[in-house]
């Protein structure tokens, strides 16, 4: 387990094995679509620009972009797709339309960001290889703070506003950093999965009060544990941590 839980208000945080490299599978394509933001920001994008799909760029896991194949979706919808319910083609040709790798790792570089790995597009880019595609669970808290909490984010008020409401929509891993949150709080999260071990969750609490709390939790079990077993650890880390700050409520 690589944790780190930040209680923004009052600088409080707790860490463990937090400069420890994790894989982070989906977890980066919050990040993606900070990134495609951005360039509509800076006039390089089009929310409203229609992208053709087509039978050729499916992979695995394809919940928008299969029924769209002959058709077109806006880069607006293919953002939404992939932080949503994690889909993997959108999150690939988001990538190939703002120029390919080099440019999503000029994003991270962008917020300060000089240790997160970008080296394979979905899904070649979940398998454990090294340092390949991970990243440090301090950093992953960074980088959330950096676009989602500090007054001067890269990010205009409308484009948190989106990215934020589709962490927040999104329906996955309800049983990790959801399952540990008392009833009142909205969780802003993405998750990331791969069949060998890992499970990710990643995201800003968001207490009665408002006042956030950031939760970058990377999880690497065995093998042969199971995937409930696994949410469970980032549930039950998120939960001792947040006891831990005197944030329950």
């Amino acid at each position: 387990m690589g944790l780190t839980v930040h209680d923004v208000v009052r600088n409080r945080m707790l860490i463990w094995r937090a400069e420890e490299r994790f894989v982070y599978c989906s977890s980066f394509k919050m990040f993606l679509a900070a990134a495609t933001l951005l360039r509509v920001q800076a006039g390089e994008e089009q929310l409203d620009r229609p992208v053709p799909i087509t039978r050729a760029d499916m992979i695995n896991h394809a919940p928008v972009t299969e029924p769209a194949i002959g058709s077109r979706l806006t880069i607006e919808q293919l953002m939404k797709g992939t932080v949503e319910v994690s889909d993997n083609p959108a999150a690939n040709i988001l990538i190939r339309e703002m120029g390919g790798l080099e440019p999503f790792r000029a994003f991270y570089r962008g917020l300060g960001d000089t240790t997160t790995r970008v080296d394979r597009l979905e899904p070649e880019m979940n398998r454990w290889d090294g340092d390949k595609d991970t990243i440090q669970p301090i950093q992953g808290a960074a980088n959330l703070k950096r676009l989602l909490i500090d007054p001067d984010t890269p990010l205009s008020a409308e484009s948190k506003s989106k990215l934020l409401r589709w962490m927040i929509n999104s329906p996955t891993g309800m049983d990790r950093i959801r399952a540990a949150v008392p009833p009142g709080w909205t969780v802003a999260h993405k998750t990331g999965t791969g069949g060998y071990g890992p499970a990710i969750d990643i995201g800003v609490l968001y207490p009665p009060s408002n006042q956030p709390i950031i939760v970058a939790a990377y999880f690497h079990g065995r093998p042969e544990s199971t995937e409930a077993g696994r949410e469970a650890a980032i549930a039950d880390a998120t939960r001792t941590a947040l006891a831990a700050l005197g944030d329950r409520g």
